[in-house]
């Protein structure tokens, strides 16, 4: 599932992950550290919520 900022929309795809902020790709959301925040905007996982496919 992704999940989307509701600040910025930016779109978090497990597949994708963030690796330029030490995410690897396939890690699920719910396993993202919770000090990690949104490569766009800074928001943190607080401000994002689960978006259909």
């Amino acid at each position: 599932m992704k999940y989307r900022c509701t600040l910025c929309g930016y779109i978090y795809d497990p597949a994708k992950g963030d690796p330029d902020n030490g995410v690897e790709p396939g890690t699920a959301f719910e396993d993202v550290p919770d000090s990690w925040v949104c490569p766009d905007c800074g928001a943190g996982k607080e401000d994002f919520e689960p978006v259909d496919d």
